[in-house]
């Protein structure tokens, strides 16, 4: 199965010329320790893992493959499973796709999942179900799948298919997802649409791309919900002729805040990842093509009011070593610097994983063989180390999950990242069973533990919007980012 999506700009594909620029900056690695977790074979396990993986609240990483459509793996003509490895690498099989009658419960999924406040998983489907073309549905930890929506319900697709990225959910448990394909727009099988999916199983589009001119773009990235409540993505393509960033409230009111292109195409374009919301407030995120003299891509931010700004320009070193072409959605580490993976480009032409400082110094962490990566991006555990995936190599496997240990200390996560005074928390990390006390920015919080690697608590009166510390003995962990108090 082919899951590449075409990128076209004044109807040609883009090409990616590699040649030297000298701009920004790029330090060497410092010690890095690169492990191989686990090499997919598409005969006992799969094949093309999607990425990012997710944490989930027993402190395993959770993923997806798409399959190879063969007979070898995975179930019925390997359509893809639902995956568990263990931090130090151990992987399991949680689901198998395409596992009933008529492939009802979907196969090929094209994004990895989304980790919701109830502690069971979310994701979507490319194929099957009733109308062949994929499903929303919920996985709880054990492997129970339910389907929650049939995808192309609508006439003409105008609800979507091909969900390339994770889905969102709000505090009240919405679904929000952005389908690259489908809305019944002008372009090939449509443009893509915006969705929002109840708790009940009820579909709202919130937006149609391309139904008139494409001035609004074409075929969106994952979205994110900022700190002001709106949700912010990217287009590949539309705008002005290389994509857009831009915000839709969760009225469904679409504004563009950014056209790529606005440069005559002299900057950087074709945006192939969402976006990330960092420290400072800006969102940062990726370009695949453009930069000021070399169609490499790079790295930008966008302040909320639409402020655009280059960060790093790709191809900064000779043959490109420092990477180009990057697909993947940027992460802000514990440690407040970016990390992300480029799909071509390092050493052997196979693309980099790398650090980046909010200052725009960019380290390669480690340069791929000629392996495809296709999106995958990488995440960072509770136990401070980086994993990410890629979709195979040239060796002929199907892919590989691998960690990067830089040397980060462990910290911890909260699930939502948001709530009220009240509002019940879920934290997440490790060695948490001896945990003497949990604070909201200081505040004191009762809580409960409810294993080494969750502890479930409520957002205390007093607390405002800061740092999220446990306490265990002399240790204390903190949040990774603020949790946000309205």
């Amino acid at each position: 199965m082919n899951t590449d999506t075409p990128i076209e700009r004044n109807g040609l594909p883009t090409l990616l010329m590699l040649v030297v620029l000298l701009v920004g900056s790029v330090i060497a690695s410092p010690a890095q320790t690169f492990t191989t977790l686990t090499v997919f074979n598409d005969t006992t396990n799969s094949a093309q893992p999607n990425g990012p993986l997710v944490q989930g609240l027993d402190g395993n990483l959770y993923g997806t493959t798409v399959g190879e459509n063969t007979s070898s793996a995975g179930g019925y003509q390997d359509r893809g499973i639902v995956f568990k490895i263990t931090p130090a690498g151990k992987l399991t099989t949680v689901y198998t796709f395409c596992s009933q009658p008529l492939c009802a419960d979907g196969g090929n999924p094209l994004a990895g999942l989304l980790l919701g406040t109830d502690g069971n998983f979310y994701g979507t489907t490319s194929y099957g179900t009733n109308r062949k073309n994929g499903a929303i549905f919920k996985m709880t930890p054990q492997g129970v799948l339910t389907v929650l929506y049939r995808l192309c319900l609508q006439a003409n697709c105008q609800d979507g298919i091909d969900v390339l990225w994770p889905l969102i959910q709000d505090s009240a448990g919405n679904l929000y997802g952005a389908a690259s394909a489908g809305g019944y727009g002008s372009c090939y099988q449509g443009c893509g649409s915006i969705f929002r999916l109840s708790p009940s199983g009820t579909l709202k589009v919130f937006h149609k791309f391309c139904e008139t001119d494409c001035t609004d773009g074409a075929m969106p990235n994952g979205l994110i919900q900022a700190t002001d409540g709106n949700l912010y993505g990217t287009t590949a393509i539309g705008g002005i002729g290389g994509g857009t960033v831009f915000r839709i409230t969760t009225a469904g009111t679409l504004s563009t805040l950014y056209n790529f292109c606005a440069q005559s195409c002299t900057g950087l374009d074709i945006p192939q990842a969402g976006l990330t919301q960092a420290e400072d407030g800006n969102l940062y995120g990726t370009a695949s093509f453009g930069g000021p003299q070399v169609p490499a891509g790079g790295i930008f931010n966008v302040s909320l009011a639409g402020a655009f700004t280059p960060i790093y320009d790709f191809c900064a070193q000779p043959s490109c070593s420092d990477g180009a072409d990057a697909q993947s959605v940027l992460i802000q580490g514990s440690d407040g610097n970016f990390y992300g993976t480029s799909d071509s480009g390092g050493t052997s032409s196979g693309g980099t994983l790398f650090e980046l400082t909010p200052g725009g110094t960019l380290t390669v962490l480690h340069s791929f063989p000629s392996w495809r990566h296709d999106r995958p991006g990488v995440m960072q555990a509770t136990n401070g180390d980086f994993y990410g995936t890629t979709q195979d190599n040239v060796k002929n496997y199907y892919g590989i999950i691998f960690r990067e240990a830089t040397g980060l200390a462990p910290f911890i996560k909260t699930l939502p990242i948001s709530g009220k005074v009240g509002a019940t928390v879920a934290i997440l990390g490790s060695s948490l069973t001896g945990t003497t006390a949990v604070k909201f920015n200081g505040a004191p919080a009762t809580f409960t533990v409810i294993s080494a690697t969750e502890i479930t608590t409520t957002v205390p009166t007093g607390a405002t919007t800061g740092t999220v510390t446990v306490s265990a003995g002399a240790k204390t962990l903190s949040s990774d980012i603020a949790f946000q108090v309205p």
